[in-house]
């Protein structure tokens, strides 16, 4: 059974702040897996945050670019994504998901997703 638990992490931070999102992969190996970041504000439709393929990270949003980075540890099977100089508008739910291999940061690409951590930044 595919699972991927995005739970740790998330939390409340103030504007300028930093955050570590982690999410546990099973039923699968990490490894060969195209996997990705994406979030969703209230209000608004889920967007990819960060694309990353066996450890180098494809691409990521521009409005994250120079300030998040996404990364993975295969013989953890546990993805990663460092949040730093954060601000209100990062404010939303994460999600990991494990997706096809486009290279695109599309939610219509993604396969399975996690659960979802709120991340909240006030300023």
């Amino acid at each position: 059974q595919v699972q991927l638990s995005s739970e740790s992490g998330g939390g409340s931070v103030q504007a300028g702040g930093s955050l570590r999102l982690s999410c546990a992969v099973s039923g699968f190996t990490l490894t060969f897996a195209c996997m990705g970041w994406f979030r969703q504000a209230p209000g608004k439709e889920r967007e990819g945050v960060a694309d990353i393929v066996s450890g180098t990270p494809q691409a990521y949003a521009n409005s994250v670019k120079g300030r998040f980075t996404a990364s993975r540890d295969n013989a953890k099977n546990t993805l990663y994504l460092q949040m730093n100089s954060l601000k209100p508008e990062d404010t939303g739910t994460y999600y990991c998901a494990r997706k096809r291999c486009t290279g695109k940061l599309n939610p219509a690409d993604v396969t399975d997703w996690g659960q979802g951590t709120l991340v909240n930044v006030s300023s």
